[in-house]
């Protein structure tokens, strides 16, 4: 194994002003696709380090050349969420952000700027330490993972184009679990497919007292949720993961007036494409046919948006970047990753490629502190020693295809 004693020392010469990049990265959030302020301090950071820094669709990768060898990108994502922060200590967020022409309370409620701050540290680290390593590092900052567009945004603008094709992407997670200072990665789906839908369908409006003149669209929603629920139930195998979920459904204003139409919001997710687009067909399948049974005056509108790719890590890639990982944080802090059900767009990138990947998580709660979830008013994991692994891990992975040892 690689002679990999230096890096832990080397992270501790970047701590201090690690720490304070993310304290401000996360006092400030910006909305998906609106990071301007943490796109501009992520060029300057990249600059001051020595990468040649480019932009791509809202987002931001630096490349360093360093002598022949592989080529490894890192992806960090950027971007906040609509969410007030919890009131409990001196750096949360007190920003506002426009959502949909509403000015909205943004706060980090998914790590993000934990992410950010682990791959400039992970940058800065490589840069200083070039004698120990051998290639091209390229660190790619994300906009937009939260809405799915950010990874699609950068294909688009050019990037496969534009910049050396990696030999592997390598992406990380701060999450509630394992505990801090603890990293988890598994080969194979980690991360599941996913696709959000909005369905309209249409009725004929009356008065709330004549229910027999009008076609009531909000029977045909509740009809239609209810039926959703055999989807999953009566049509995935029992050893396929799935799942249909109804978010949201909105009709009418008042009580004694009957609607003209109704709108539901959908979400579906799978391990497995297929299962996916099976999912989908059902559901527009059992839309049609309820729109049909109730004497829809129209045909429905069933819209698809917020895809996600699956997230498959490569076994390969995963067992190179396990032992990295094991060199560096030692056996006892690298553990075993659950399949989990949120979804990412991560897989965009390498996909866009045509390489393999890795992706893994890290902790974010000390061991002992009650855990909150990711896209909660509460979500603010331990700065250290979450901060520090997440460093650790980048350079790790990176390493783990560019190292050269003593």
């Amino acid at each position: 194994m690689t002679a990999v004693d230096w890096v832990m020392p080397a992270i501790g010469e970047v701590t201090d002003w690690q720490e304070a990049l993310y304290r401000d990265i996360h006092q400030h959030p910006e909305l998906s696709m609106q990071e301007v302020r943490t796109r501009g301090i992520v060029a300057d950071h990249l600059r001051q380090q020595g990468f040649a820094v480019d932009e791509f669709g809202g987002g931001v990768v630096g490349v360093l050349v360093n002598g022949e060898g592989p080529t490894v990108l890192f992806r960090a994502d950027m971007d906040a969420l609509p969410v007030l922060e919890a009131e409990r200590f001196d750096y949360r967020s007190t920003d506002t952000g426009t959502l949909a022409g509403e000015t909205v309370p943004v706060m980090h409620a998914c790590g993000h700027d934990m992410h950010v701050a682990s791959a400039i540290g992970a940058a800065a680290v490589l840069a200083a330490h070039r004698d120990r390593w051998r290639g091209t590092y390229i660190a790619l900052f994300q906009p937009g993972e939260e809405v799915a567009a950010g990874a699609r945004s950068m294909v688009a603008a050019g990037l496969v184009d534009r910049v050396p094709r990696p030999d592997v992407a390598l992406g990380q997670h701060v999450l509630a679990t394992p505990v801090s200072g603890s990293v988890a990665i598994a080969d194979g789906p980690v991360l599941s497919t996913a696709v959000s839908i909005r369905v309209t369908v249409h009725g004929h409006g009356s008065h709330g007292s004549m229910p027999h003149l009008s076609v009531d669209p909000v029977v045909l929603a509740a009809a239609i949720v209810t039926r959703l629920q055999t989807v999953v139930a009566r049509e995935i195998a029992p050893d396929q993961f799935g799942v249909v979920t109804v978010g949201s459904l909105r009709a009418g204003a008042s009580a004694n007036i009957i609607p003209d139409e109704a709108t539901l919001l959908l979400n579906l997710r799978a391990y497995d494409q297929g299962v996916l687009e099976q999912m989908q067909a059902a559901v527009e399948r059992i839309v049609r046919a309820e729109c049909a049974a109730a004497r829809s005056p129209r045909d429905p509108l069933v819209e698809t948006y917020d895809p996600y790719p699956l997230t498959d890590n490569d076994p390969s890639a995963v067992a190179r970047v396990r032992a990295g990982m094991v060199a560096v944080l030692g056996q006892e802090r690298v553990l075993q990753m659950q399949p989990a059900t949120a979804s990412e767009d991560f897989s965009t990138l390498p996909d866009a490629f045509g390489v393999p990947y890795a992706y893994w998580g890290f902790g974010g709660f000390v061991e002992g502190r009650p855990t909150v979830a990711n896209h909660n008013p509460g979500f603010l994991p331990d700065l250290q020693p979450t901060l520090t692994t997440g460093t650790a891990a980048a350079v790790a992975g990176a390493l783990a295809w560019l190292g050269v040892g003593d």
